[in-house]
């Protein structure tokens, strides 16, 4: 396994669309080992390969409290079930490190997707699982959480990214 660099706002890599996983092998289970242990490492609860630069359909997440439950996602296609609300979670994101905004989500979602061999599989995530799969989503389209919130806080933002990257 190896860590990854993970990309920061406003890296215009992380507006990429992924691409579809069409090919499920060794590469692909180590990729998704490099993700979950480099979010591991940066105490993170989710990663999308698109924060590493690789512009593949899959993502990670694990919001057990021992992080001994890992689940990966390849080619996950998100379903609302219901009406947004405000899902009573601060969004963190590992790669707008330190910003922390309340992101107004759906509750009730399906998430239907591949594991690792290719099989089809689909989860109703709950709570906080299912903020963290909507936000990883997210990623694989080119959509940040600072997309939900308003341009002046968005700017305030890449600011001191920016300034700290210097």
């Amino acid at each position: 396994m190896t860590i990854r660099k993970i990309l920061t706002f406003p890296d215009p890599a992380l507006r990429n669309v992924a691409k579809e996983v069409t090919e499920f092998n060794s590469e692909l289970e180590k990729l998704a080992d490099d993700l979950l242990e480099t979010m591991y490492e940066n105490n993170g609860i989710g990663l999308a390969a698109i924060q590493i630069g690789v512009l593949k359909r899959i993502i990670v997440a694990d919001v057990s409290e021992e992080k001994n439950e890992p689940h990966v996602f390849v080619n996950p296609k998100i379903k609302v079930l219901d009406e947004k609300k405000k899902g009573g979670y601060d969004e963190g994101c590992l790669s707008i490190p330190g910003f922390y905004e309340e992101v107004v989500r759906p509750l009730k979602v399906e998430i239907n997707f591949q594991n690792l061999e290719g099989e089809n599989k689909s989860l109703f995530p709950e709570g906080l699982l299912g903020i963290v799969v909507q936000h990883e989503a997210d990623h694989l389209d080119g959509k940040l959480m600072v997309d939900y919130i308003s341009s002046v806080k968005r700017q305030r933002i890449r600011s001191k990214l920016l300034k700290m990257k210097k």
